[in-house]
């Protein structure tokens, strides 16, 4: 048992009208003594469960963050401004997941991508990417993260594994499975950069006073290109069966700039696609892909072509949803798969 970690238990553990926040470098101690094994099982335990009823806040997730880039892998810098999706970790159980799609498209059209994430984590137990990836023929889970930087350098797509590139990480999810409840860590790591160098980071969120969160912590950090999507079961995909709400970073850190986007103004019908069996989407993709039209590949266009505009290649939704149509089409998203796993077969 260690005192010091014992006072931040202490510290956030007191109850609702004397516990108190961390300050950044208290939060960034407290995680490199969870992620190192300096902390005992019991009080990372009692840590993290006491985090999550007290809430973080976006000064305590900058603190997390700056031990997470400290400590964790990262790969360097390309010449291209690079986006870094951030997705949780537990996957998706209810609606069909588009961004491996919509990462695929971004790449073909110049704009190099980040993913991160493991394998099917608690509590949710839901459909993580690298099920994804390799559904399509993708393994990243045997690559180094020199081979990663490869494939990253040429294809404009790179894949953070976190059980073999970020192990201390993983040590920490077997304490989610036995508290029953996502702490604070499943927050951070939405807004996670992997990357040595700037990046433009895009996290979803489920909860309101996250997205705050999520904007104090960056700026804190130095990040002054970010986008917050209230999308589909917490992730960066814009849903379909309702206004998109994004929050948008500004010129003044301080503020945040609102878009709400209404599918059915473009055309697109209201209804998020469901997500059945992992074969089942697979099969569905594959179809994209192949130029194959489908609900799912409605999901595609409206997904890609907000992004497109919001990564500066489009001018505006519209000429970006034009131009996702005719990328997907043209068979370049297919030739950007096929790149990846050419390389992957020479590992």
């Amino acid at each position: 048992m260690t005192n010091k970690f014992r006072e931040f238990i202490q510290k956030v553990g007191s109850g609702t009208h004397t516990s108190d926040n961390l300050t950044r470098a208290e939060a960034a101690t407290a995680t490199k003594m969870m992620l190192l094994g300096e902390a005992t099982p019991a009080q990372i335990g009692a840590f993290l469960i006491a985090h999550r009823i007290k809430r973080p806040t976006g000064e305590e997730l900058a603190g997390m963050l700056d031990s997470y880039y400290e400590i964790g892998p990262k790969l360097l810098p390309i010449a291209q401004p690079v986006i870094v999706l951030g997705v949780p970790y537990d996957g998706r159980t209810r609606t069909a997941p588009i961004n491996i799609i919509t990462a695929l498209l971004l790449a073909a059209a110049g704009q190099p991508v980040i993913m991160h994430g493991g394998d099917r984590l608690p509590t949710k137990y839901g459909l993580p990417l690298i099920e994804i990836w390799q559904g399509l023929g993708i393994d990243w889970t045997g690559l180094s993260l020199e081979q990663t930087q490869q494939v990253f350098e040429q294809t404009g797509i790179g894949f953070i594994y976190t059980p073999k590139h970020f192990p201390l990480n993983q040590t920490l999810w077997e304490y989610r499975e036995q508290l029953g409840k996502r702490p604070p860590l499943a927050t951070m790591e939405l807004i996670w950069c992997p990357y040595t160098s700037d990046a433009h980071i895009i996290a979803g969120f489920v909860h309101p006073p996250t997205e705050g969160m999520f904007q104090t912590a960056l700026g804190l950090r130095g990040v002054n290109k970010y986008t917050f999507i209230k999308g589909l079961e917490g992730s960066c995909d814009l849903p379909r069966d309702r206004t998109a709400i994004i929050g948008l970073s500004s010129s003044n850190p301080e503020v945040l700039t609102r878009l709400q986007l209404a599918p059915s103004e473009y055309g697109f019908i209201t209804k998020n696609v469901p997500l059945t069996t992992t074969e089942e989407l697979i099969k569905e993709m594959q179809g994209i892909l192949t130029g194959k039209t489908s609900e799912l590949s409605q999901t595609a266009l409206w997904n890609g072509g907000f992004y497109l505009w919001r990564t500066g290649i489009c001018s505006d939704m519209q000429a970006g949803i034009d131009t996702a149509t005719e990328l997907i089409s043209s068979g370049v998203l297919a030739a950007k798969l096929q790149q990846i796993n050419t390389l992957l077969q020479r590992f």
